[in-house]
């Protein structure tokens, strides 16, 4: 048996280099699927929106919770919300209720 001594040009691998060929193996992973995925989304129909629910659903904004929510009582006495972002407690301050943990507020 004969020891084979294959001859491989020593060509430092810098991260730019990984990067830009792992970029193309993942390209070309993907141009692989890419037949695949077409095909099956050829017999699906776009659902269809009524013009009036779409404008609807632009126009939202958040909205403050309704005017009469459950106010509760901590256990130093002050009155307090549970914030509708986070789950938090809310405290008022004046006339604007603010989430302690996530900073959501509105005026009451």
């Amino acid at each position: 048996m004969s020891d084979v001594m294959i001859d491989v040009p020593a060509r430092p691998v810098n991260r730019r280099s990984f990067l830009r060929g792992s970029a193309l193996f993942a390209g070309a992973i993907g141009l692989g699927f890419a037949p695949m995925a077409s095909a099956q989304g050829q017999g699906q129909q776009p659902p269809t929106q009524d013009p009036q629910q779409g404008q609807q659903g632009q126009d939202k904004k958040p909205t403050p919770p309704s005017s009469d929510p459950e106010n509760k009582i901590d256990a130093q006495g002050r009155e307090y919300r549970d914030c509708p972002q986070c789950g938090s407690h809310m405290y008022r301050e004046g006339r604007t209720w603010t989430c302690e943990n996530c900073g959501y507020s509105y005026v009451e």
